[in-house]
Order: structure tokens, then sequence, then C-alpha cells
């Protein structure tokens, strides 16, 4: 289904709150039974300790769609400081807006106090917190205003999430005709679209993200602004928009997602090299190979294997490194590998403005692109040691994508490792031999012992 889809007759629409409809046990279906029991622990906890304690957001949402939830998100009355009192395993974290995580091991429970309105800066009185601040763009940078339940339905983003499941009379209190957006299979924020995509950015990748993870559809008034703002992603923290990427590229639906980002002119807030390069070359090499790469992605991770994100960054990243590399060798007249390098330092301290990948897989891009440039020296024990390299297995599935996408000129080197690979130690001793003279490699002429000779060309 089309992130875009949706009838005429709602375009324009705006959702505002109301009472909250209240959906008893005997209606909704959800039972105790499906909760995980450390989120039921807490529930209860707080609950017994005079608060009011509700599941919240998405893990209603897909109960009621009948998916399992990945994550069980609670929101309470009780302040931070307050939940931490109750829970020895509880760790506060956040500056934006303060968290509980209770900690059950390799399980974190996430415990929000109820938000507030958040219009004046100034504390009110008698209010437990009132710390709000916004940029010049209507982004909320500080929002730590807590409330009642029926302000914290107004500040949930998306009709589909401000759903409450409560511990106390096993209801759900849907405040913005959620469920009913839920059987239309429509994505809608709450309230005026372009004043909640200002106060957060990030909104808009995730109103992408909910259609494709869900198979709905965008409504239009929620989807209308998206082109028009979708420049303040400048203002979001490089290191957030990485989060959000590994939402957007982990979850499944990776070549949805990237295809919703191109279409709604987000991508090139993220990847702006690659988005040139894509615009400039339509249904070329290039989006093949990031296509494809993207629905390898998904099959994967969908048949539950791992993917690395240094894999997918390497891809994301690959073309602007050859375009930078082929400019640094014309223009400064540099050899290859050296305007390789210098590239790669390049292209990737540029991508750490938009998005700051972290070292250890900005690390595993560059191995990628290394053994990548050296698949053709396989003389003497060179093909050899460069298969026993540790991110081996990801450039050759990497040099196979590329080869899979058109680009002919690599086949043939392709073929020689998948036969390499398919081979025992002798064929393989028989393969590189059979290269002949132009494949082996050079011995030291320059002097020095013959051992030393011997095992400088080993070593080569």
């Amino acid at each position: 289904m089309s992130t875009k889809e949706q009838s005429d007759a709602e375009d324009g629409h705006i959702t505002t709150l109301h009472e909250p409809v209240i959906i008893p046990r005997s209606e909704h279906g959800i039972s105790r039974g499906q909760f995980s029991p450390n989120a039921l622990k807490v529930l209860y906890r707080l609950k017994d300790g005079g608060y009011e304690a509700y599941l919240v957001g998405g893990c209603v949402r897909d109960l009621l769609l009948g998916l399992q939830p990945k994550d069980f998100d609670v929101v309470t009355n009780a302040t931070p400081e307050q939940v931490k009192k109750l829970f020895r395993n509880c760790r506060l974290i956040g500056r934006r807006f303060r968290l509980a995580h209770i900690v059950f091991g390799r399980e974190i429970i996430e415990v929000a106090t109820m938000r507030g309105h958040h219009e004046s800066t100034e504390p009110k009185k008698g209010a437990k917190c009132n710390i709000s601040q916004a940029s010049e763009h209507g982004q909320l940078l500080r929002d730590n205003v807590y409330g009642t339940i029926d302000e914290d339905a107004q500040r949930r983003d998306f009709t589909i999430n401000a759903l409450y499941y409560s511990i106390k009379d096993f209801c759900i209190y849907d405040y913005a005709d959620g469920v009913k957006a839920i059987k239309k299979r429509r994505v809608e924020l709450i309230g005026d679209p372009e004043t909640r995509y200002r106060e957060d950015p990030v909104r808009m990748l995730r109103a992408i993200r909910f259609a494709t993870k869900l198979d709905m559809s965008i409504s239009p008034a929620t989807a209308k602004p998206i082109t028009q703002l979708a420049d303040l992603l400048a203002n979001i923290p490089p290191a957030r928009l990485f989060e959000e990427c590994l939402k957007l590229f982990l979850g499944g639906k990776a070549e949805a997602n990237f295809k919703a980002l191109r279409e709604y002119g987000l991508f090139k807030y993220l990847f702006p090299g690659l988005d040139k390069i894509l615009d400039a070359k339509p249904g070329g090499l290039e989006e093949r190979f990031i296509t494809q790469m993207f629905v390898n992605t998904d099959v994967r991770i969908n048949n539950d294997k791992k993917v690395t994100p240094a894999f997918i960054f390497a891809a994301l990243l690959w073309f602007p490194l050859l375009k930078r590399t082929e400019e640094l060798m014309q223009r400064e007249q540099l050899p290859h590998f050296e305007a390789l390098g210098a590239a790669m330092n390049q292209i990737l301290s540029e991508s750490a403005q938009q998005v700051a990948v972290p070292k250890r897989f900005t690390l595993g891009a560059r191995d990628i692109w290394h053994i990548h440039h050296r698949f053709d020296k396989r003389g003497g024990q060179r093909a050899y040691r460069l298969s026993q390299q540790p991110r081996f297995k990801a450039a050759y599935d990497f040099m196979l994508l590329l080869v899979d996408s058109g680009q002919e000129d690599l086949k043939e080197l392709c073929d020689w490792w998948t036969a390499y690979l398919n081979a025992d130690v002798n064929g393989q001793k028989m393969m590189v031999k059979s290269l002949g003279g132009n494949n082996r490699p050079r011995r030291r002429r320059n002097g020095g012992s013959k051992r030393r000779s011997s095992n400088k060309a080993a070593d080569e």
C-alpha cells in the first residue's frame, strides 16, 4: 500500500482529542497473558505504590493488530524520582524528556511520567515539573513538563499511539479514535501537522516508518507538510538521526522506507551525496545497487539473520566515495590508493554531519572498502590471506551485490572468487598458480637476505 494513498474526502482533516472512549475488557480482547511479565511487575508496583499506571502506545497498538510487541512502555503520574524510589533496578536517562528505565536483565521497561502542556517556560504553581524550551524553529529542546493523562494523550504524536491500557480496570482508553484509525489502517498526527513536525521533525521519519511497518497509509493532512518541512531534519542531532536510521533500515521494511524517504524528500537530509547521484542517474546502477541492498537486508532481517550496520553504511556511502576519489585523482594528481584513503576520511567526516555513525561501524565500512579494492591482488599467499580477513565475507557479498546490480567489469573477478571459495586447498593453490605472472607477488630487489626477501614475498 502506498504511503500517500488516502481518500480525497479526508484531505485536510486534522485530528483532535476528545473525552476518552473506554473499551472494556470484554470488547478489546487483550489479555494480561500477552504482556511481558516484567511489564506487569512494573504496573502492579506502581499501582500498589499509590500511582496511576498504564501500558501505552505501540504495545497496545500492536496487540490490537494481532502483533507481538517488542517493547512494553509504561506511563504513570509518578515523577522519575518517585519511580526510582520504588525500583532498585531503575536508572534515569534523558535530557530532553526525563525517563526511567527499569532493568530486568536484558529487558528494559521504559517508564515515562505523564506529559503536560508546554506553552509557558514559567513553572506552574504546585506543578511537579514545568521545564520547557523550544528553538527558533519551534522544535522542543527540553520538555520536562509533567501533567495528567488527558494532557499526556494530547502530547502523543499519532492517533494510533494515544491508546492506554489500565492495569486498574483492564480497559483501553482511546483519546483520539486510535482504534478507528487502526481499523482503517491510517497513520495520522494528533493536532496541526505543521506544528507537530516543527516540535519534533523526527515525526516525519516516524510517520513513514509506521506506515510501512504496519502496512498503513499516511493521511493526506499528515503527509502534506512533509516535503515542505523536510529541511527541519537539519536541526536534529546527528546521533539521534543515526538511531532513526537503524529503525528505518533494520526493521524488515528497509526497501519501502528508502523509497518513501526519497518520495517525500527526506533522504537528502540523511545522505545528501548519494541523493544527488541518484537524482542525476535515475534507474542507473547506483539506484539498483541501493535498492537491492535494502531488499537483501529485508530478507535477512525477516529470516532472523543478522545484518551489520557497517555493511549498510558502506553501501550508502560507496558511490559518493568513488566520486570523491576520482575528483581527488584529477584535481590533486594523487595516486589511486592515496586518493582513496583521503576520500574515505572526507566522506565519513562529511556524512557524520548528518548521521553520526559510531566508529565501530565506520571502521567496518572502511574494512569492506579496503578489501574490495584488494580483490584483484591474488598472487602468492594474497588470496588466502585476504580470505581470512574478518570482513572478507561482507566485502565478498558487497562485490556480488555490485555484479548483480549490473557492474559487468567485476563479473570475471567475482566468478573467480566464488570458485576459489568453493574449492578445496589444492584447488585453491592451482587457481592461484594458473593466474600467471601478472598476479605473482614482486620480490625485493634492493638487497637483504634471501630469507627476508622470501618472507616479504609471502606477506604480499
